[in-house]
Formats: C-alpha cells, structure tokens, sequence
C-alpha cells in the first residue's frame, strides 16, 4: 500500500485555521496524520517528497467547469477538462450543463460521471440543467439526475427569465436538498452585449452591458431565496452592486452565498482595449472600482468562492472580429497564480485565499472536502508560492488555449496534485 510523506512544507488547513511549517502523512487512499516540523515521523517507511518553501493544502475545487462534452469534444472533454484541473490544483470540478445534448436528463447525467471516472484524473460532479434544454420554460427532471450523480443544479449560461420559473427551480430544489449555482442576468439588457457599458465602450464602439443586467437579476434571485428557502449559489458576479447586495442578504441570514473568477479579480475593461477576443467573456470585465469591491467581497468572506468558469473555445471560435468571436476563457491553470496577485499585493490573506479555492466551495456543494484533517480523503496539493513560469501552449494541458495570459509569466505554481492519496500532477 503506497505511503507517501510530505515534509518540510507549510500547511495551511481553511477549517482548523491551521497555519505551521510541518506535512502530512498519506496512506491508503486517507490523512493518516498531520504534523509540525518538530514531530516529523520516520523516514525510512515512506515516499518522502520535501516541501521546502511550498504550501500544503486541501485540493482545489471547482464550482464550475464547461467539459463541452458530449457535443463539442474538439474543444475540450471530461477527460482533457479533468487533468487541466490537476494541472491547476483543483481535485473535484463541477460540470456545466452546457453541452450537447443539454444535460438535462439522467442519461447525460450518467454519460459525464461515468467520463469522469474513467479518465482518471479530478473528480468529475456533474451539475444538473434546471431547465429542460436551458430554456428556462419546464423544469427538467432533478430527482432523477440527483439519482445518477448530479450533486447540484444551474442552468449554467442561460437565464432563466421569469421569477414565476425561477420560483419553481428553488422550490425544487430545496425538495431535493440540492444546491442552486445561478449565474444571475437579465438577458434583455444582455443581449447583444460585447463588453462593459462605460465610456471605453462608446469610444471602442462596441456593444455593451450594463452593470445592472446583473444587479437587477441578482436582487430579485436574492429575494426569491429568501421567499423559497432554497440554497442558493450566485455565481461569476462581476458588479460592486452584486457584491453589496450579497452582502446585505447575508447579514440577514439568508442562506446565499457567491462567487468570483480569478480573472474578473485581476483584469478590468482595459484588458479589451486592444480587442483581443480573448479577453471577451461573459459576466464582462468590469470597471477598476468593481474589482476593488470584488476584492474587498473576497478579504471579507461575503464571495465565499472562487471559480474558474473554466471555458474552452477553439481558434474558428475566437480567432474573428470581436463581435463574431465567442465569449470565455480556459481559467483552471492559472487561477492559483492570479489569486497569488492578490496574495502579494496585501489585498488577501493567503488563508482566505486558500479557503476561496477549498472549504469555501465545499460548503457550498455541502460536501465533506476543501480540509485537512486526518481520516479524511487524502486530496491535496502541494504549492510554489514563489515560483514564476511561463504561460504558453505547450505548457497547457487543456485542450484549447484561449486565454489572454499566453506569453505572460506569472507567479504562483502547483506543483503536485494528489487524488485519494494518488500522485496524479507532478510539475
């Protein structure tokens, strides 16, 4: 039975608050032991691998991630999504319902858990389509993808208009205990929309989308969560509005929590001043005092996650004009380092920035993961705080490349990755 010792790291634990220079211990699949520096076991017995000047910590996870599989695996697949993840830190990924066929029936439920297990690599949670085809018309069937995996509900991309429907999905799935990821937009102030609605986009003469497309749908899924009483996940928020909205509905202890991408915590409007398609996402980049309070959300705890909203396009997807080109961008691989940005620039602790990546998004799932604790799962990621490299094709794992950051050097690297105890990334 393979028994792997980690020493002479820093561990870092979101759950205990634990913060020592120490390791772990792995054996059979679980955390046999954790300890300080002063207590390290025999050697001997053990695949040792030396930490020195790393962080150790739970694994990552990803509240969501488009696999584009089944109906777009020229773009990405479970498989090839799954080992990104390693690559990233992340040892659980959620599945965006945003394939095709849609999934929104057990049988694509099945199709990507069973992907999933197979390719060997993060741990593949399907989230299941609240609607049937993401249309936002009919629910689809919850109960019966709960029953073939699915441990959450989204309608990933799509908005579901009417609060008439958006009642029923929360009512739903508060039946079946499952956790509502949203991605909260009014899709008539959406539509046709390139980037953020400011003065640059008059002057770039492009299409844009107003801050509130978002804050408006986000207040009224606010308020149906507390009408419902369902749990309810507001994710990819963009807006300073978003972010005092959801820190209002969490002081009345409302059960709401909320995410942010890595990108939309470092990169603003600006970055499409040179009209790279690869910096054309949706939510949009925003202004400079909209990622201050997305910062300030995160150093607080009002967004309780990060997620990557990991977005695979190829090069007939994004190599066009802005305005043809599709939305996204790959986020799994340099989340860690963007968040590092953070870290460095006094901005983040590095324990609430570890606990955004672990225990926050395992809360939210309602999951036992994201913490180190002995006899628990042995996910773990062992972390260069220091180290730069460089972002380019070769280094990417993913099986596209769509990402403003190609050629940049970042800060911040994983370098091992272990699922159940298992080496699966090693730098």
């Amino acid at each position: 039975m393979e028994r792997t010792l980690i020493t002479n790291g820093l561990v870092l634990d979101p759950e205990s608050g634990r913060e020592h220079a120490g390791g772990l211990l792995m054996e059979g699949g679980v955390i046999r032991e954790i300890f300080e520096s002063a207590e390290t076991p025999a050697e001997s017995e053990f695949q040792i691998i030396d930490a020195k000047g790393h962080w150790i910590t739970p694994g990552f996870i990803d509240l969501k991630t488009n696999l584009r599989e089944p109906g777009e695996e020229w773009k990405e697949t479970v498989e090839t999504g799954a080992k990104a993840a390693l690559a990233g830190g992340f040892t659980t990924i959620c599945a965006s319902p945003d394939t095709i066929p849609v999934n929104d029936e057990a049988s694509v439920t099945n199709l990507i858990r069973e992907r999933g297990e197979s390719a060997g690599a993060a741990r593949v949670l399907p989230l299941a389509a609240a609607t049937t085809g993401q249309r936002g018309e009919n629910l689809a069937d919850l109960g019966d993808m709960k029953s073939a995996g699915a441990i959450g509900v989204s309608n990933g991309n799509h908005a579901i208009a009417s609060a008439r429907m958006m009642r029923r999905v929360m009512e739903y799935c508060k039946t079946f205990d499952l956790p509502l990821l949203l991605r909260s937009f009014e899709p008539t102030l959406s539509r046709g929309g390139l980037m953020n609605e400011s003065l640059l986009s008059t002057v770039m003469g492009l299409a844009s989308i107003p801050g509130e497309a978002e804050t408006i749908a986000v207040a009224r899924d606010i308020e149906l969560a507390a009408l419902t009483g369902a749990r309810v996940h507001l994710g990819q928020l963009s807006t300073a509005g978003s972010v005092r909205l959801l820190r209002t509905a969490r002081a009345r202890g409302l059960a709401v929590t909320g995410d942010v991408t890595p990108h939309h915590l470092t990169l603003t409007e600006r970055a499409n001043e040179t009209y790279d398609t690869n910096t054309k996402v949706f939510p949009p980049f925003r202004s400079e005092e909209d990622r201050s309070e997305l910062i300030a959300g995160l150093s607080d705890g009002t967004l309780s996650a990060i997620a990557t909203n990991h977005e695979p396009q190829n090069i007939a997807d994004k190599e066009l004009e802005f305005v043809y080109a599709q939305p996204g961008m790959i986020g799994l691989e340099t989340a860690f380092s963007l968040l590092m940005r953070l870290v460095r620039d006094g901005h983040v602790q590095p324990a609430q920035a570890i606990r955004s990546l672990t225990l926050g998004p395992a809360e939210v799932l309602g999951l036992d993961e994201g913490r180190l604790r002995a006899g628990s799962r042995a996910d773990v990621v062992i972390l260069a705080p220091e180290e730069e490299w460089e972002v380019t094709r070769d280094s990417l794992h993913s099986r596209s490349y769509n990402t403003p950051f190609i050629g940049k050097r970042l800060i911040g690297r994983v370098t091992h990755t272990f699922v159940a105890g298992e080496l699966l990334f090693k730098a």
